[in-house]
């Protein structure tokens, strides 16, 4: 309980005293098929296997994906190479909740790559790929996503420009947390 409260208190004073400027995005969105790309990159004081251990943790992306309310691994393959995920995502009033399925796979320790395989989302494709540079480690997250209803350009613009930096500083504050205090 007390980790959980430092940690809490580390990821508040991280955001807190942010750079706006602290975590690379960008986005695009295509008009004609309500289809958008996003990439966000993150520059981490930990060890790329802590980062690594925490993107693929569903107990963990609950606490750092906005809207994240649920994470279930369905199947894993025997030698740990991919696993198959149901995501719930309650982000907002004025979008429904979705539940998808996901096959992640693992190129330990450098790549994690995802595609939707089941659900509400007609397409979604995402990766994340680690770096280590000494020290640090530079975390890089893209998504490819079709949600396959409509929703306001604008709303999905801002979402992503507010929420991939969120959810980059919420890894980085929660790594260097583990970083800093390990067991």
């Amino acid at each position: 309980m007390r980790a959980l409260l430092l940690w809490s208190l580390a990821l508040f004073a991280n955001l807190a005293a942010a750079d706006a400027n602290d975590v690379e995005v960008g986005v695009v969105l295509d008009t004609s098929e309500q289809s958008g790309t996003a990439t966000a990159t993150v520059r981490i004081h930990a060890q790329r296997e802590i980062v690594w251990s925490l993107i693929t943790s569903c107990a963990e992306a609950l606490h750092l994906v906005p809207g994240l309310i649920g994470c279930q691994v369905l199947e894993t393959a025997p030698d740990q190479s991919w696993q198959r995920i149901r995501h719930v995502l309650d982000y907002s009033w004025c979008v429904p909740k979705l539940s998808y399925e996901i096959r992640a796979n693992y190129d330990r320790p450098t790549r994690v790559s995802i595609e939707r395989i089941a659900g509400d989302l007609s397409a979604l494709r995402s990766s994340w790929t680690l770096l280590s540079e000494g020290e640090f480690t530079i975390a890089h997250y893209a998504v490819d996503l079709v949600p396959g209803f409509w929703v306001p350009r604008w709303l999905v613009r801002a979402a992503l420009k507010r929420d991939l930096p969120k959810m980059l500083r919420a890894l980085r504050a929660r790594a260097e947390f583990v970083q800093n205090h390990p067991g």
